[in-house]
């Protein structure tokens, strides 16, 4: 249960699934996870068992998503689901006060919606996600669904490592996941974002997407351009690069996640810088691993050995870093949670489809931009 003599980080780990092949380099493998999920936050995975045919087709199409006629992509703007699913145009939102650079689609896991009146409002976030229209970008929406297919089932098995890495049982993590630490699909919903940051203006912001932490339990990113960009913030507050590794995903712990191991996994700060004046854009595909609507983590968080919650000592104190997003984490439904963090990022959809919550929050009327925090 070696840890490294420095707990504070200058780089972020790389990880090799096929190490999980045999039984002596699986140890190896338990033992690097413990470190990065202790220690870091952030790891990147080589070789993951996710066709490497459809993770280069999806970055072929990634280009022509955004190349899509403007009138086409206003079509299914985020406005018109009450999911929070579509697109959204450059600079819609603010992170710390400052405009993200960032243009954007969400979509998310097949998913038929089960709320009905009466049900918490936070139920009707999951539901169908809106595709641009086959016809102008053939093939894109199967291998898209493919691919998430694929990266969800990761997800889950990354779920069992991990509770392999802190020495407790995998059922323990059920509850989190509909009372099953692998659900057939179609039980949750996870989300993923198509992100295209443009290079920047002389003299203008750098601010890709600004600090910040992620919810729920994992993130699984795949860098779709070989621009850098993406960088972690370690325990002094300095900003790491994280450049793109091809075949690779950047996985990340979320808020959530930190909350239920009492602080064991760490949530890490991160941005993203804009590329550089004259350059191509950078492109990034996150998969966002969501849990149970209903469930409170602060309720629900886990017991670990005492010589494994000890290990979290050994990285010393969490200095300031600069996100301090998801803090109600603990004390709301999951679910509430990420509908508050939607409705203030983009108030557009919650005036049209959660008003109650949208008068609550923005007392002032539609504000021009949407902000996290």
């Amino acid at each position: 249960m070696a840890q490294e003599a420095s707990a504070n980080f200058s780089r972020v780990p790389i990880l090799d699934w096929s190490l999980l092949s045999t039984p002596e380099s699986r140890v190896k493998f338990i033992e690097q996870l413990r470190h990065a999920l202790i220690n870091v936050g952030f790891l990147y995975l080589a070789h993951p068992p996710v066709a490497r045919e459809d993770m280069d087709a999806l970055i072929q199409y990634t280009p022509r998503l955004f190349d899509l006629p403007q009138e086409e992509k206003e079509s299914i703007r985020m406005a018109n689901s009450p999911h929070f699913f579509g697109y959204s145009r450059l600079g819609a939102e603010l992170t710390k006060g400052k405009t993200d650079q960032r243009e954007q689609f969400d979509f998310g896991t097949p998913y038929e919606s089960q709320w009905k009146p009466g049900d918490p409002e936070y139920l009707r976030l999951w539901g169908p996600a809106q595709w641009p229209k086959e016809e102008l970008i053939p093939g894109f929406k199967e291998t898209y669904l493919r691919y998430l297919a694929q990266v969800e089932q990761l997800s889950y098995e990354f779920i069992g490592l991990m509770a392999e890495a802190f020495e407790i049982p995998e059922e323990a993590l059920a509850p989190f996941f509909a009372g099953r630490t692998r659900p057939k699909p179609g039980i949750l919903q996870h989300r993923s974002k198509i992100v295209k940051y443009p290079a920047r203006k002389e003299g203008e912001s750098d601010q890709g997407v600004g600090p910040h932490f992620d919810g729920g339990f994992l993130t699984f990113l795949l860098q779709a351009s070989d621009h850098p960009g993406l960088q972690v913030q370690n325990l002094s507050g300095e900003w790491i690069d994280a450049p793109p590794i091809p075949g690779t995903f950047v996985v990340n712990i979320g808020k959530a996640l930190e909350t239920v191991t009492q602080g064991l996994a760490r949530a890490t700060s991160h941005r993203v810088l804009s590329p550089p004046p004259g350059s191509t854009p950078r492109y990034s595909i996150p998969f966002f691993q969501n849990i149970s609507q209903d469930i409170c983590v602060g309720e629900l968080v886990l017991d670990f050995k005492p010589e494994i919650l000890k290990l979290k000592e050994s990285r010393g104190p969490l200095g300031a870093v600069d996100s301090v997003n998801y803090g109600e984490y603990g004390q709301y439904p999951t679910g509430y949670v990420n509908l508050i963090g939607r409705v203030k990022s983009h108030p557009d959809v919650a005036q049209r489809h959660y008003p109650d919550m949208f008068k609550q929050l923005f007392p002032d009327g539609l504000p021009a931009q949407g902000s996290a925090y």
